[in-house]
């Protein structure tokens, strides 16, 4: 046979969340492209993907060794597991189940697969090696800090703190073979070892409520330590440990203390004995270094005539500089961080300079971003360069900063007064299209600027692109904010003063992001940290981690806890996050049933159908009750609809029958009561009939089947007619809609929703001048007290949508992780083609059709070791050709479904024509 290319990946899931490992491998060539340097969980996952132009290849088997070393591995000798050959058709999320690995092991494995189409070779090798499993591992590791502030340094609503600037000199006697770096620097940490930084992460680690648990980052430092005198050094930043706003309604915030940190530094010599170096008392530091302050909210403040030449370097004269003290630790358990840290991902270089009559000058990054600003500068000493971001201008071409609430938002540079000058900040990020600069004494260019996009370092995976450029724009503005707000947690907003977890963004909002980014360790972890912000009577805050102390009890937001464990399940087979949390999950739907359940309808909601489009354009909530949805419908409605998943969840973590009995008893009475209750036989209609009343009940399947044309045919009417054919609906309604009027067969409707460019709608944003998605549906004009330019939780089910209801890319629910593709284009929506893209977890799924009149031109990839379910939009075999043959000619299986061919189609790559 044919060579088939491996893609083999360690995927580690644990209650920290999961890493990844990549390894491309054609026959006996190989590239590495990552690692995991310390994972925490004792069975990790093992997946791998096919890559070949074989058509029709199904794996029947495989064998996947694992060793301590690569040579044993190279020789066969698998002396930590050898699984045998396995008959089997899985490719992702095998457990590995040899010997239990000890903290710091080494492990490297590889994999032979039988298709039918062949054996393969061994690939080449994978490798991931464990973390620090114990905490008495780390107990002899002290915590060392300072709990002081000194000159500059404020708390309170405004606060401020310099930098610590940490550094130990060390003395390695002998040659080093090896050395690992475990590291816990809060709230943010840069690490250097010679005077060179220690990987290209920013913004580190992932923030996490610190009294619950501790990220630790792993870096293999072998080749940057040397024999003799080193000097390991760190600068500290605040991040959310030293809160945003320290202890300013404490009610409110939580805050952790000063910053502080843990480090161990593991030496092997190669004459085979080792060194541990830890952080105590010996170590030194100084807050007098340039970086004045750092706050999300507020800003950096960077002084370079404090600049202190090579301080993380040997040499250095520290002798002025204090002792770091033991101080106490966070109070969270160790984990080591399984999700990737934020990078600089991409540049945006500004379009436009121009002066104000203040002598200042407006930088216009043409497109709202998230990250910071590099500036290039020549002055005097002590020259003062200010930045103020915001994210759209007043009429007066100045800064609107109003929407900002008290975050100040304003970087400030000091010149040392040598020459050119470039600097950007280290610990703050903003969210900004427009920055107001002042300082220069002279007109700036625009190749004195450049901004840096950050955010976590995950993978694009989906491109979508179709016949109307509306459409596209919208998704160009839904990649930009959802990328934005990726911040090592999903995150409201990058400007103003919030940027909280809020769980009702990502009810739906995960699922429609995870077709555009590889949110599978993001969402890992943040359920993890839902997790453990739960109660212990059960309850889920508003906001995970709690940074904010909000526990409203409703059904709507804390559902994420759930919909986001099926959105891993669906999109990339993730059954571990299932099993890890159902017993917290099933804790919280206990806890509404027993404490909000009423007549068995669920009486507790907190936020509503969350922005609605408001009767005036100068408001944010509506307060007509015409437009809004009762509490008690939506979370009725959704808890039914939870129900049926942890029906489902039951099943796969294997909980006791008793629970599916009582999910479903539990339903069948909820959906009696809300039916008895809230349906109007004399309209056809739920509630007060609003669009969110109506859809609810249809998308979850409550409706009776007798009565769902009818009900359906009043929302339609809502939309079409009512409301001229734009969107009525808040947070929770749109995340339904658009599918649910398709698959009832009015995807006309629904495009006209995705392509309207009046208000309110995704397309008026876009014709307002939008790049990203707004807060509301009125954010041009509403009170500035709440109208975000980078918001993403009004996508609802848009982008969900546009995969799977116009590209025709959906994983089958009954086979999840895209192990069968269903293809299912709306090709009467009102689109003329789509070419779109996702590279599944599986491998690349392609979908690209035109048309043209009578003529359909459809060209799919399936990916190797996958099905798909193909949906023609005929039902005459003889008009369709298939890579050029007649599909009646063909040995492809077809039935006839709802008017439509529908072909079973193996992987591989197809042409197929319509006439």
């Amino acid at each position: 046979m044919k060579r088939i290319i491996l893609f083999l990946v360690v995927l580690v899931f644990s209650f920290s969340g999961m890493a990844q490992s990549s390894v491309s491998v054609d026959g006996l060539q190989c590239e590495m492209l990552t690692n995991p340097l310390g994972i925490d969980v004792i069975q990790p996952r093992l997946s791998w993907q096919f890559q070949t132009n074989n058509t029709q290849v199904e794996q029947t088997a495989y064998h996947i060794l694992v060793a301590s070393s690569p040579e044993r591995l190279a020789s066969n000798n698998a002396d930590l597991w050898d699984s045998g050959k396995v008959e089997s058709s899985q490719s992702i999320n095998i457990l590995y189940s040899g010997k239990t690995l000890d903290s710091k092991d080494e492990a490297f494995w590889k994999v032979k697969v039988w298709t039918n189409k062949g054996e393969t070779e061994w690939s080449k090798t994978a490798h991931w090696s464990m973390g620090i499993l114990t905490y008495a591992e780390w107990k002899s590791t002290r915590w060392i800090g300072y709990n002081q502030l000194f000159p500059g340094d404020s708390i309170g609503q405004f606060s401020k703190l310099s930098a610590r600037y940490i550094r130990k000199q060390i003395d390695l006697k002998k040659k080093v073979k090896k050395a690992k770096v475990y590291i816990m620097g809060m709230g943010l940490y840069e690490f250097y070892i010679n005077g060179k930084k220690i990987g290209d992460q920013v913004l580190a680690p992932v923030p996490t409520d610190y009294t619950q648990n501790v990220k630790y980052n792993v870096f293999d430092v072998t080749s940057q330590l040397k024999q003799g005198e080193n000097v390991l050094g760190t600068i500290l930043g605040n991040g959310r440990f030293f809160a945003m706003r320290q202890e300013y309604k404490p009610y409110k915030i939580k805050s952790f203390g000063f910053p502080k940190m843990a480090l161990q530094l593991n030496v092997e010599y190669e004459d085979g004995s080792k060194e541990t170096i830890k952080t105590d008392e010996s170590w030194k530091f100084t807050p007098h270094g340039p970086i004045r302050a750092n706050n999300e909210y507020d800003g950096e403040i960077y002084d370079a005539r404090k600049e202190m030449p090579h301080w993380n370097d040997v040499g250095f004269d520290d002798s002025n500089w204090l002792n770091l003290m033991w101080v106490q630790e966070p109070g969270g358990f160790y984990e080591a961080q399984m999700t990737p840290n934020m990078k600089i991902m991409d540049v945006v270089n500004p379009i436009s300079i121009t002066s104000t009559k203040k002598g200042t000058y407006i930088l216009d990054m043409g497109q709202n971003m998230v990250g910071w600003l590099q500036i290039k500068v020549k002055g005097n000493r002590g020259d003062e360069i200010t930045m103020k971001f915001a994210e759209s201008l007043k009429d007066d071409g100045s800064l609107y900063t109003a929407n900002l609430r008290d975050a100040r938002v304003t970087d400030t540079y000091i010149l040392k007064g040598e020459g050119e000058e470039i600097w950007e900040p280290k610990f703050v990020y903003h969210g900004f299209r427009f920055v107001e600069i002042s300082g220069y004494k002279y007109k700036p260019a625009l190749n004195d600027f450049v901004g840096k996009v950050v955010y976590d370092d995950i993978a694009t995976i989906g491109t979508f692109e179709c016949s109307n450029e509306t459409m596209n724009q919208i998704f160009k503005n839904a990649f930009w904010g959802i990328r934005g707000n990726y911040k090592g947690m999903p995150i409201d907003c990058p400007q103003r003063n919030e940027r909280q977890p809020w769980l009702g963004d990502r009810t739906t909002g995960a699922y429609g992001e995870s077709f555009l980014f590889d949110n599978q360790t993001l969402y890992a972890k943040w359920l993890d940290d839902i997790k453990y912000s739960q109660t212990l009577d059960g309850g889920i805050p508003d906001v995970a981690p709690a940074f904010w102390r909000y526990y409203g009890d409703g059904v709507t937001w804390q559902g994420a806890y759930i919909k986001v464990a099926d959105m891993l399940y669906q999109q990339f087979g993730d059954e571990e996050s299932i099993k890890n949390h159902y017993p917290y999950m099933k804790k919280w739907m206990d806890y509404m049933e027993q404490n909000y359940l009423k007549n068995d309808l669920m009486t507790k909601d907190k936020y509503g159908d969350w922005c609605v489009p408001p009767e005036s354009l100068e408001i944010i909530r509506s307060q007509d009750p015409t437009r809004l949805t009762d509490g008690e419908v939506l979370s009725s409605a959704f808890y039914y609809h939870l129900l049926q998943i942890m029906k489902k969840f039951a099943v796969i973590s294997e909980a006791n029958q008793s629970d599916v009995v009582h999910y479903n008893d539990l339903s069948q009475r909820i959906k009696q009561a809300f039916n008895t209750k809230y349906f109007n036989r004399d309209t056809y209609s739920y509630a007060n009939n609003t669009v969110t009343a109506n859809v609810l009940p249809l998308a979850f399947g409550m409706v009776p089947d007798d009565l769902q044309d009818k009900i359906f045919q009043n929302m339609v009417h809502q939309v079409e007619v009512v409301k001229n054919g734009h969107v009525s609906t808040g947070v929770v309604g749109i995340q339904f809609l658009m599918r649910t009027l398709t698959e009832f067969g009015r995807g006309d409707l629904a495009f006209k929703l995705a392509s309207n460019t009046t208000y309110p709608s995704w397309g008026y944003m876009v014709e307002n001048g939008a790049t990203t998605i707004w807060e509301l549906w009125n954010g041009n004009t509403a009170d500035p007290e709440m109208n975000s330019q980078n918001h993403v939780m009004l996508l609802g089910d848009l982008m969900i949508w546009y995969y799977e209801n116009m590209a025709g890319i959906k994983s089958h629910p009954e086979a999840p992780g895209f192990k069968q593709v269903i293809m299912k284009p709306d090709f009467e929506a009102g689109l003329s083609y789509v070419n779109a893209s996702y590279k599944s977890i599986h491998g690349l799924i392609k979908s690209h059709w035109k048309k043209n009149k009578n003529k359909l031109d459809w060209d799919i990839v399936i990916p190797a070791n996958t099905s798909a379910l193909v949906y023609l939009p005929t039902t005459s075999a003889s008009k369709v050709k298939i890579n050029k043959n007649r599909l009646d000619k063909t040995s492809v299986n077809y039935k006839t479904e709802e008017n439509k061919l529908v072909l079973e189609l193996k992987s591989g790559t197809y042409t197929i024509n319509i006439n």
